[in-house]
């Protein structure tokens, strides 16, 4: 009799202890989900921005500079100074306001933006679409194309606070000084973090194009999970120097130092989670044998 009921107490103190071990499977991953589809996005993210720069290099040079062309006349057709029309002729600007994005495009992507500072490079698309939002950065239609040049502001939007992915969720980590990156199908330029604004959603002023200005704005709402405001981080062009190279350079840390950068609190969090749970069940296990 007290064979069977010590089995019978065995039999629910197992099937107790997997109920236990499942929740807790279960909430570990409800928990470390949005880290995984997060690493899984940014080796995708990845992936669209080494195919870019494939595609790229394989332009010809003379296909490139046409290309080039038509975006910095589409660039100058924004300006509304007369006295900058003297550059392209009126067809010129036509052509680049008809064709927009597709002259930097390479399998829809208009380029990337990389910033050192927040462990991101992602790619450019044309427009703020949701769909377009949903895969990467942006570039918001009216703004001048990420070529560079005397008199243009360029804007490029993303999310923020996406359960699976982090784009610019970090970007109110930039300071003033700090340095991100845009690649075209032509070169790469750098961009040195001058003003950082909050802004009301229905606020252009800041966004717009100044005269002799070099400009590329990274936007984004705020505040976290609130939204009701824009956070605009602003950069000018500054010389691709060997020095600012070297930065350049130093920020493209291997994918493991990327994701632990990113992830170390919530890993280390997660790791305080796991080993309560770990001695939580020895510390029952050892009762348990104590009052045996």
């Amino acid at each position: 009799m007290a064979q069977e009921k010590n089995q019978s107490n065995r039999k629910k103190n197992f099937i107790f202890n997997l109920i236990i071990v499942l929740i807790f499977l279960i909430g570990l991953g409800i928990l470390i989900y949005p880290m995984v589809s997060a690493v899984y996005y940014d080796y995708r993210a990845s992936d669209e921005v080494a195919d870019f720069n494939a595609e790229a290099k394989r332009l010809d040079q003379g296909g490139i500079d046409a290309r080039m062309e038509k975006a910095h006349a589409y660039n100058q057709s924004l300006t509304g100074h007369e006295s900058l029309n003297d550059f392209y002729t009126e067809a010129e600007e036509e052509e680049g306001k008809a064709m927009y994005a597709q002259m930097l495009e390479v399998n829809e992507k208009m380029g990337t933006v990389e910033i050192p500072k927040i462990h991101q490079e992602l790619p450019i698309y044309a427009g703020t679409g949701e769909t377009v939002l949903q895969k990467g950065v942006g570039h918001l239609d009216g703004t001048s194309l990420p070529v560079g040049g005397r008199t243009t502001h360029s804007v490029l939007t993303a999310h923020r606070g996406l359960p699976d992915k982090k784009l610019f969720t970090d970007l109110d980590d930039m300071e003033i000084g700090d340095v991100f990156f845009i690649h075209n199908i032509d070169e790469t330029l750098a961009y040195e973090v001058d003003r950082i604004d909050v802004i009301e959603p229905s606020d252009f002023e800041k966004l717009r194009i100044e005269e002799g200005g070099d400009h590329v704005t990274l936007l984004t709402c705020t505040p976290y999970m609130v939204n009701s405001h824009r956070l605009i981080v602003r950069g000018h062009q500054i010389a691709y120097t060997p020095e600012v190279q070297e930065y350049h350079e130093e920020g493209k840390a291997p994918w493991w130092m990327k994701f632990f950068n990113v992830y170390k609190n919530y890993m280390i969090g997660l790791g305080i989670v796991v080993l309560f749970f770990i001695l939580g069940r020895i510390w029952k296990r050892r009762k348990g044998r104590t009052n045996d």
